[in-house]
């Protein structure tokens, strides 16, 4: 039973109690769990109420298991686990209603007590914004930001000519990411938090991760997409350059302690939640992104079925390619799934064109190439046209998110993924005039912001043609450029275009269209840039112009574990770079870094100052109307 919780009130969720007896360990006290224990509801001081009376529900069934655990890296490395045996109750689909402080308290083992506080917020039951856009930067930190502003950007005796679409945003806050169980978050429970207004724990999304066998039985959290149709009826999409089933785009809808768990979640997308009783939901009004893989029938995809047809079947048209996206109605729901996992970045699809070649990534699962895509702004603008014309008045939630900043950093790949952040930049600007051309500006909050950060920033220049040519490692790190030597950004300067390496790369290194990305993606003098958590690899400063990189591989030939070493094959004129993590990492991590939030439309000033990333949640909630108190539906005017 968590300790402190916040609610918005009128939110259901479920409560799992859950009562351990260990029988070995530190902690063990016979095996025998507490059958008999109570749980008591009391609001404001007043006096406690069983739990089943206070929420009028039927009391819960007793269920028991057992689990096992390692209490340390001792315990794993003797491979000595903890067997916990386990009685528990699990409460479904209640809610609270009233503002204020409530004590929630489990009594157990003759009177042993667990004590929670919890906070209902305010009622907030006028809808003030009538359509939300929430922006999800992957990984995006402010650090990131600066470092894209500096290669897209020209400046002049150290001012900017032009200012990103983010900088131009009123209202700018920060929000700290922490985890219930981490101060490093993932992805999962960090959207999640966005999303529901709870903290939840690594891997998890739209749930408290219990101890049971199952992971779709974990006691549940309404998502604000689930309230927002459930309340007002608005349209719903996603937007995503990630995989559909990747865990920021599902954490919208998903309810699972396991991420990974990438068909079932595609299934609740479409259908809801079906194994208990939980909020109607039939899918949202636009899903754009790539991973038809768990969308074409076969082993990746939900018991093997095809997902394009079961869409199909609820009444989406399906797009695999941007053409026919781009061709859809505005007045169907609409899927359009644009690739085998990931889309490839706009680095590769604007830039260095040969990449998207031999990769047998169609949508289609026939293993040819996928070339007809759209980015991450086609698909946003396509689904603004799409939820405008189905939402009507009651307006509509979408969140666009910008997937392989976080991705590529992982990768250390920091051109891709600043690349894809000035994709991001571009689409906001983008989604900004939409919005003024269709009458809807005025109307609409709209929020960029980021799940979690990445350890990233950028101290100095790198000359790669002295660093390519000098012959020790010792040597090669003289080529970055401090302080005064690092001189000026060159990604802004056009450079004569090589015509043989056009050729054999597909590179278009002129590439000028406008002030929102580089001139020159390859310049003699580059940002000497890096991560604080990495694994061994070599380091040169220059684009990879061959494809995204790889900067370490197993060197335990096939013979069990995992042991990462630099790639020989990546940056063979770098200089190496030791590790800092676990030997079994082969990429990057996420950071502890508080990441920003921009906001402009209703409701902006709710988001200025530095505040948990649950508050996202609850100001949008608040923007939205969706602070109730009863379970009645809200009314258009």
């Amino acid at each position: 039973m968590l300790r402190r919780a916040d609610f918005l009130a009128g939110q259901y969720f479920d409560i799992r109690l859950e009562i351990h007896a260990p029988v070995n360990g530190s902690e063990a006290n016979g095996g025998v769990p507490d059958q008999a224990f109570k749980f008591t509801i009391a609001k404001d001081g007043g006096r406690p109420v069983d739990a089943a009376t206070y929420f009028k529900v039927p009391e819960p069934a007793l269920e028991r298991w057992n689990f096992s655990w390692y209490e340390d890296l001792f315990a794993q490395d003797a491979k000595t686990p903890s067997v916990v045996n386990v009685a528990s109750k699990a409460y479904r689909r209640v809610a609270l209603y009233e503002p204020g402080s409530y004590i929630a308290t489990l009594s157990y083992y003759n009177g042993s007590t667990t004590v929670a506080d919890w906070l209902v917020r305010p009622l907030a039951e006028v809808k003030r914004a009538k359509n939300v856009i929430l922006f999800i930067g992957d990984g995006m930190t402010t650090n990131m930001i600066t470092a894209a502003r500096l290669i897209g950007h020209k400046s002049v005796n150290g001012r900017y000519q032009s200012k990103m679409m983010m900088d131009q945003f009123p209202v700018v806050g920060h929000q700290m990411t922490h985890s219930l169980d981490s101060f490093i978050t993932d992805s999962a429970n960090s959207a999640s938090a966005l999303y529901t207004g709870h903290k939840s724990t690594v891997n998890a999304m739209g749930v408290y991760a219990d101890s049971s066998p199952s992971a779709f039985d974990d006691p549940k959290v309404e998502t604000i997409v689930e309230i927002l149709t459930r309340v007002w009826g608005s349209a719903i999409g996603v937007v995503t350059t990630a995989f559909m089933a990747d865990a920021t785009p599902m954490a919208l809808t998903g309810h699972t302690r396991a991420r990974s768990t990438y068909g079932a979640l595609i299934d609740q997308q479409l259908r809801g939640v079906t194994n208990y009783t939980w909020t109607n939901f039939t899918g949202p009004d636009v899903a754009f992104g790539g991973g038809a893989e768990q969308f074409y029938p076969g082993r990746t995809s939900y018991q093997g079925k095809n997902y394009y047809e079961q869409y199909a079947n609820a009444g989406y048209s399906i797009s695999l390619n941007k053409t026919s996206m781009q061709a859809a109605s505005n007045t169907t729901k609409a899927l359009g799934i644009f690739s085998v996992s990931n889309l490839p970045v706009w680095l590769d699809r604007n830039v260095y064109t040969n990449n998207l070649r031999n990769r047998s990534n169609s949508p289609a699962g026939d293993r040819k190439d996928a070339t007809d895509l759209p980015g991450l702004k086609e698909m946003t603008l396509k689904a603004i046209d799409i939820l405008h014309a189905r939402g009507g008045k009651k307006g509509f939630f979408m969140m666009s998110e910008a997937a392989s900043i976080d991705k590529q950093m992982h990768a250390l790949d920091y051109d891709r993924a600043l690349g894809d952040l000035l994709e991001l930049d571009d689409t906001v600007k983008a989604t900004v005039q939409k919005l003024k051309d269709i009458g809807e500006l005025k109307n609409t909050l709209i929020i960029v912001t980021a799940d979690h950060g990445h350890g990233f920033d950028v101290f100095g220049s790198a000359d790669t043609t002295y660093l390519s040519q000098a012959n020790t490692d010792r040597k090669k790190r003289n080529a970055i450029g401090t302080y005064a030597n690092s001189g000026l950004s060159q990604y802004t300067v056009a450079q004569a275009s090589n015509s043989s390496l056009q050729a054999s790369t597909g590179s278009q290194l002129i590439f000028n269209s406008g002030a929102a990305f580089p001139a020159n993606w390859d310049p003699r003098y580059t940002l000497a840039q890096g991560v604080a958590a990495n694994p061994d690899h070599r380091e040169n400063y220059r684009v990879h112009k061959n494809g995204p990189r790889v900067p370490s591989t197993n060197l335990t030939g096939g013979l069990g574990g995992s042991d990462f070493y630099a790639n020989p094959k990546d940056n063979v004129d770098g200089f190496l770079v030791t590790g800092n993590l676990p030997v079994d990492a082969d990429q990057g991590v996420h950071s502890l870094t508080d990441v920003p939030v921009f906001a402009m439309g209703p409701c902006q000033e709710l988001f200025s100052g530095v505040y948990g990333n649950i508050d996202v949640f609850f100001n949008m909630a608040q923007c939205l109307g969706l602070g109730r108190s009863n379970n009645g539906t809200g009314r258009i005017r």
